[in-house]
């Protein structure tokens, strides 16, 4: 008898084929504008963007941020990467029997300043407690919605300038075409090394930090000043490989990936070489992964580098129809796939 295992939440080839062979076959068959099947950040359903998700972190506080910063700023981002803009949230949290009340004051704090950070505000919610021993502390399932806006209106009419027959009335995985950058806003694998090392008690020699924030500001700044972007991901679960494999198969395209010109902190590349691990398979939770027409891309990575959250931001490749899948091209010359992992390497970060 097949069972779940820890693999099957951890956002690489088990979860999909979890979600493909199992969710969608039951639960899907919508006519939404942009529906269940398309397996995007959010859903789009009259127009509104639309989005739920569950928050299992352990520990509940690490270097950087909290369940309750990044279960506010997972789905805001997920909303923005539609390039929509957030408008509220709802909130359920299931506690654990013996959770300090001073723990939870804390996790309301920061997702009330994370909040604010955002601009977006929670609406509704819901509270239930389980019997000690059954979570780790708590969980939060944070859902939202967000609306079209001026800087996404802007956003399409500058990709329409410059690619005829574009058709798209919203940020998607499919929509990369041959010749579109990659751009990456910043350091990759912070969140997920950050964590490990906390919970493990691994001395790494490095000061690690989750990146976990809110995105909002960034996108909506990018889309309402430059403009031309065609496709946005946070690569959380299964890092940048899943996230770039998701549009390579979406798009039916090729992705070509510049593996020296991704951005790497010398503390996580460290650890990672430690653990055998790779750092582009590990979670984030402050980052996006931009797609946008060639004609844009140096504008709005210049745009990204003048934002405190884009100032190690990097072209790292583009969209092409001479490969299938992604291909990293090596630093020592050469290239490879870059398949998508089974899992993160590193469970229950997000």
């Amino acid at each position: 008898m097949e069972r779940i295992t820890m693999g099957h939440g951890a956002g690489g080839t088990l979860t999909l084929q979890l979600i493909k062979n199992h969710v969608l076959k039951h639960l899907g068959g919508s006519s939404f504008e942009v529906p269940l099947e398309a397996l995007d950040d959010a859903a789009v359903v009259d127009g509104v963007v639309f989005k739920s998700d569950g928050h299992t972190i352990k520990p509940l506080f690490f270097p950087g941020g909290d369940i309750g910063r990044l279960a506010v700023s997972g789905t805001v981002n997920d909303i923005a990467m539609l390039g929509a803009e957030p408008v509220a949230l709802a909130a359920g949290m299931i506690l654990e029997e013996g959770l300090p009340l001073t723990d939870l004051e804390r996790i309301l704090v920061s997702m009330h300043e994370t909040c604010r950070e955002a601009d977006v505000w929670i609406a509704a919610g819901d509270t239930k407690v389980v019997e000690r021993g059954s979570l780790g502390g708590m969980v939060i399932n944070t859902s939202g919605i967000g609306r079209r806006c001026k800087a996404l209106e802007h956003n399409m009419a500058v990709v329409k300038r410059f690619r005829s027959g574009f058709g798209a009335k919203w940020i998607l995985d499919s929509n990369l075409k041959p010749g579109d950058k990659i751009i990456v806003s910043g350091t990759v694998g912070d969140h997920g090394i950050a964590l490990l090392s906390f919970r493990e008690g691994y001395g790494f020699g490095y000061e690690l930090k989750s990146d976990v924030a809110p995105l909002n500001g960034l996108t909506l700044k990018l889309m309402g000043e430059v403009g031309g972007i065609v496709a946005m991901k946070d690569p959380t679960r299964g890092g940048l490989a899943t996230s770039l494999n998701e549009w390579a198969e979406k798009s039916r395209v090729g992705i070509l990936v510049d593996e020296e010109a991704i951005p790497v902190r010398e503390g996580v590349k460290a650890a990672c070489e430690m653990l055998g691990i790779d750092p582009l398979e590990i979670g984030n939770e402050g980052k996006v992964v931009i797609g946008v027409i060639p004609e844009k891309a140096e504008e709005v990575l210049k745009t990204l580098r003048s934002h405190p959250q884009g100032r190690e931001a990097q072209i790292i490749g583009e969209a092409t129809s001479r490969h299938q899948g992604v291909i990293l091209q090596t630093q020592i010359g050469g290239r490879r796939p870059l398949p998508p992992p089974l899992g993160d390497p590193i469970p229950r970060i997000c």
